[in-house]
């Protein structure tokens, strides 16, 4: 018993170690700022394209960004990002595919997350979306067209909860004067 707790510890620590070089890899590689946080463990960044991230945003554990050559995913400022998260620039369509159009059907798209957004856990965000300032997303919706500033959306329907024009800085500003 004891053993086994020596060996599950040993591999933990070899664990941890190999996911911090991997994230000072994807630091080299993609354009990362300094304040930006890899929140969890097994998050993955993949694909010869852009992945630029803002300042104080974060990612939670078993996400992956994928961004292959051409496209660009940009995500703003003051970001959160949940866990189990999927963020993807290139897709097929299936029924191309199930008709034995192997070559077609491939859709490529940039993927703009706006600043000051929370992204619940399990967000599919498909290729070609824009996500405005300002706006939640809630756990498990798939993301499949634009959404606008101020947002909240839910489901694989994309319904609007809320839209809201604040930005963020004008709520934050209210926020220090309720303090006061």
């Amino acid at each position: 018993m004891l053993f086994e707790k020596v060996i599950l510890k040993v591999f933990s620590k070899f664990e941890s170690v190999r996911w911090a070089y991997q994230y000072k890899l994807y630091r080299q590689k993609y354009d990362l700022s300094k304040s930006f946080r890899f929140n969890g463990k097994e998050i993955v960044l993949y694909g010869e394209g852009k992945i630029i991230i803002g300042e104080n945003t974060y990612i939670g554990s078993y996400s992956s960004i994928q961004s292959v050559e051409g496209c660009v995913v940009e995500i703003g400022s003051n970001c959160k990002i949940s866990h189990y998260v999927k963020i993807y620039t290139k897709s097929y369509d299936s029924s191309k595919i199930i008709l034995g159009d192997i070559e077609g059907g491939e859709s490529l798209g940039n993927v703009k997350i706006g600043s000051n957004c929370w992204i619940g856990a399990g967000v599919f965000i498909k290729e070609g979306v824009t996500i405005g300032d300002n706006c939640v997303i809630a756990a498990n919706t798939v993301v499949y067209k634009d959404i606008p500033d101020g947002s909240v959306v839910s489901s694989s329907k994309l319904h609007t909860i809320k839209s809201s024009k604040l930005n963020y800085s004008e709520t934050k500003r209210k926020a220090n004067q309720s303090e006061e």
